[in-house]
C-alpha cells in the first residue's frame, strides 16, 4: 500500500543512523517469516534503540498481501523513552499514544511529499 511504502521512506530520510539486520528468513508460496532487528537513534529523545522484530506475512500471486510485525513494545519504550518507557511502557495507553504519534507523523509526511 502508498502508507507502507511511504513509511519506509520516511524511515530511511529520517533515520540517519538506521541499520537493520535479518536472520531466519523462511517462506512458501503461501506464508513466510523473518527476524529483523534495527538499530537507530529515537528522534524524540534522542536515545539509541536495538529493536527486534517478528515479521509474518501471508502472500497471494507473488505478493505480499499481509504483514504483521510484533515487538517488545515495553523493551522498545524502556530503551526509546527511558523514564516514561520503564513506568508505562506496560500500559495500553503509552501503546496507543505512541500509534497515535506515529501515525500522525507518516501523515504529515505523505503530505509533505
Amino acid at each position: 500500500s502508498a502508507q507502507v511504502k511511504a513509511m519506509w521512506e520516511m524511515l530511511i530520510k529520517r533515520g540517519k543512523d538506521l541499520e537493520l539486520r535479518f536472520q531466519n528468513v523462511k517462506a512458501d508460496e503461501k506464508t513466510g517469516s523473518a527476524e529483523w532487528i534495527a538499530n537507530y537513534t529515537f528522534s524524540q529523545t534522542g536515545r539509541k534503540v536495538e529493536n527486534y522484530i517478528k515479521a509474518n506475512f501471508e502472500f497471494e500471486n507473488g505478493k505480499i498481501v499481509k504483514h504483521v510485525d510484533t515487538f517488545d513494545f515495553y523493551k522498545w519504550s524502556s530503551q526509546a523513552l527511558v523514564l516514561t518507557g520503564k513506568l508505562l511502557g506496560w500500559t495500553s495507553f503509552l501503546q496507543i499514544k505512541v500509534r497515535q504519534k506515529a501515525m500522525k507523523s507518516l501523515d504529515d509526511f505523505m503530505k509533505a511529499k
